[in-house]
């Protein structure tokens, strides 16, 4: 009984969402979704089961409202200003890095990746501690190219619109950190969020430029639009730094996946079987479909630079295989899970609790993943 009311509440809450923030009412929202049961004795029971629905829900929605949302409202700067309001409500931590910070810290491929736009990049980071300081912390990562032109290797103008989304992997770490918070899971987690545009500006770099990632790898940038491998890659060797483990990051990286797997499975690489089993396991009691990728050694020799340690693409064939490659670079021996929602993080068509546009994809997953057994 108690999984059916959360199942209930999630399903409610994520079935009735929609973004109309930008056009004229059309009618009545739903207010109230009740309940009803035959046994009054197990209430309190289910009235957890409900909240824990509710959150769960409330949190994808965070992450749909901030994915769907224009390219000029949802910038890096207010990615990290709604950061720290989530964090000052609920008593985590945000500590915001800005570009100064980032040359301090050696993060080159971030900066590299900034340099052709005007709005200023942010690393943020927010720290959940839910038990013991001492104890194992687990890393979340998420991109946040909050507008991906493309840059100098820039992308045809159709569809360019949709590029706005390209931070979806961000906004699920930011609104699984609230979630988390909320449902006061007595464990250690913290958030990694790099967010830049990518543009082609007069500073913008080039294919061609060797960039030097905050691990002191040296990467040669064959295109520009591979920008969103560059950015994790400063993130991961943050986290390694931090003495994170797990790690997981979440990313609209490729489009090799989404031709692979379409629109409804998440591709999941990992370096850990052991690691990536629970996160599979999570994201089935999520209900968020993820199909396990090959991390390929063979494929390594396709990021094998000439100039530079890597290269940031291979050729054409297995590239959701090869980039994945290029992120595990960065993780090094850290237990891994890489996600590549580039297919699933928005929905074209209103389909069960997914409805069109932004699906929030995978923020319950992780929030199922962190969860202590």
């Amino acid at each position: 009984p108690a999984s059916c009311a959360r199942a209930i509440a999630e399903g409610a809450g994520l079935g009735l969402y929609t973004f109309d923030k930008y056009k004229a009412p059309e009618g009545p929202a739903v207010e109230t979704v009740s309940i009803v049961v035959k046994d009054t004795s197990d209430v309190e029971r289910l009235g957890k089961a409900v909240d824990t629905g509710s959150i769960l829900s409330e949190a994808t929605n965070l992450a749909r409202d901030m994915v769907n949302e224009p390219a000029n409202y949802m910038t890096p700067t207010r990615m990290a200003q709604m950061s720290e309001a989530i964090c000052s409500s609920l008593g985590m931590k945000c500590t915001v890095l800005n570009r100064d910070d980032m040359v301090f810290l050696g993060m080159g491929a971030l900066l590299g990746v900034a340099q052709g736009s005007a709005e200023p990049p942010k690393f943020i980071r927010i720290d959940y501690t839910g038990t013991d300081p001492a104890a194992a912390r687990t890393g979340l990562v998420g991109k946040a190219i909050t507008f991906d032109s493309g840059g100098i290797s820039i992308k045809p103008s159709e569809g360019l619109q949709e590029m706005k989304d390209d931070m979806a992997g961000g906004a699920s770490v930011i609104a699984a950190m609230m979630a988390i918070a909320r449902l006061q899971l007595a464990t250690n987690v913290s958030a990694l969020i790099p967010a830049t545009e990518n543009l082609p500006g007069g500073h913008a770099y080039r294919p061609g430029d060797v960039l030097k990632a905050m691990n002191g790898k040296t990467i040669e940038i064959i295109s520009t639009d591979a920008e969103g491998r560059l950015i994790l890659a400063d993130a991961l060797s943050y986290a390694v730094r931090e003495s994170m483990a797990p790690l997981i990051d979440i990313a609209t990286l490729t489009g090799a996946c989404r031709i692979a797997l379409g629109n409804s499975y998440s591709g999941v690489f990992s370096n850990d079987e052991g690691v990536a089993r629970r996160f599979m396991a999570a994201a089935g009691v999520a209900g968020e479909k993820m199909w396990r990728m090959p991390l390929a050694d063979e494929y390594r020799e396709l990021n094998k630079s000439l100039i530079a340690d890597i290269k940031n693409t291979g050729n054409r064939y297995g590239g959701a295989i090869t980039a994945a490659l290029f992120v595990s670079e960065f993780a090094g021996s850290v237990p891994w899970v890489h996600v590549d929602i580039a297919g699933t993080s928005n929905s074209g068509k209103d389909s069960g609790v997914a409805v069109k546009g932004a699906t929030g994809v995978p923020v319950r997953t992780l929030c199922e993943f962190v969860r202590p057994e």
